[in-house]
């Protein structure tokens, strides 16, 4: 993938700011006490779908509707928030989306997506089998398959990025979850395009490692998923181009435990009165495992989502374990 350069960026906001204000991110006192350091929290969460997504489905319908051949519908999978987004941006231009999720799917998000017009097919165990489904059927159908990873949602998503390394000056190092590597890409887009020295950490589940195991080893491996609250990151197999990026750019990767990610969403939750998923969370609960290394430093955490359903959140906050 290209270099996505600044102007670029800033034109993808413009898009994005038609259909919704940047959002905030906010350095809370009860956050900074339980974390040791300053902590900067950029709320991805209080989107119009509750996640960062959103943007990157903006970027990519508006690109795609100035295209000469319009697509008669398009397929993607996803664990909900890409969906989310695909289906708020494909009815936005009148365009049929089909999006494909694994059993089990996460039942708020599932009815989120329906929702906004898509519709819902549910395949596979996971979500690479989910996605290898969605590619069967946009050749069988015609269909227009939008990946979860795309250089234009890519440059969609940067500008979260873009909002909090502009409004929080000198920042030492920002945490960012990573599925399939949209938003941590976005972010080293950023962060050298305004030629900053911030670090950037990627986080991913101890329970779905695939890009810390291929990071350490400079070449893609596959890892199982067994996380039980991070669906938002469970990726079983790395995208070649998001590892490129991140290779070079990124400082760590950081895993979490499942245990972590509920504790971390309870400290949001007491801490901010903010609601976040399990993958939303992951960033705070990375910062949290390094705070010693973080004292005196000035850090970032992305919020990265908040659907998280009902009946899940009321137990994590009633302190149920899980078991790592």
């Amino acid at each position: 993938m290209q270099q996505i350069t600044l102007d670029e960026i800033e034109a993808a906001a413009s898009i994005v700011y038609a259909e919704m204000q940047a959002t905030p991110q906010y350095c809370w006192p009860l956050l900074c006490e339980r974390l040791g350091t300053e902590v900067w929290v950029k709320h991805e969460n209080h989107t119009p779908i509750g996640s960062f997504k959103i943007r990157g489905g903006l970027v990519y319908f508006a690109n795609l509707v100035k295209s000469s051949e319009m697509p008669k519908g398009i397929v993607s999978a996803t664990r909900g928030n890409h969906g989310q987004s695909v289906g708020f941006a494909a009815r936005r231009y009148g365009i049929p989306a089909t999006i494909l999720v694994p059993h089990g799917n996460s039942v708020e998000k599932n009815a989120a997506m329906r929702a906004f017009g898509v519709h819902l097919i549910e395949h596979g165990e996971d979500f690479q089998a989910a996605r290898e489904y969605a590619k069967d059927l946009a050749h069988e159908k015609s269909l227009k398959m939008i990946s979860s990873f795309d250089p234009l949602l890519v440059t969609g998503v940067a500008t979260y990025s873009l909002e909090l390394l502009r409004a929080v000056k000198d920042l030492d190092v920002v945490y960012v979850p990573i599925g399939l590597g949209s938003g941590i890409c976005g972010m080293l887009a950023v962060r050298d395009a305004l030629e900053l020295n911030t670090e950037i950490v990627g986080v991913v589940s101890a329970h779905a490692n695939t890009y810390a195991k291929s990071f350490v080893s400079r070449s893609p491996v596959e890892s199982t998923v067994s996380t039980k609250i991070a669906d938002g990151i469970d990726c079983r197999v790395p995208e070649q181009s998001a590892l490129d990026l991140i290779w070079k750019g990124v400082e760590r990767i950081v895993q979490v435990s499942d245990t972590e990610i509920a504790e971390s969403m309870r400290i949001m939750y007491e801490c901010t009165h903010n609601v976040c998923e399990g993958a939303g969370a992951a960033a705070i609960a990375a910062a949290l495992q390094e705070s010693s290394k973080n004292k005196g430093l000035k850090v970032a955490v992305i919020a990265s989502g908040g659907n998280v359903d009902r009946d899940v959140f009321a137990k994590i906050l009633n302190g149920e374990n899980f078991v790592d």
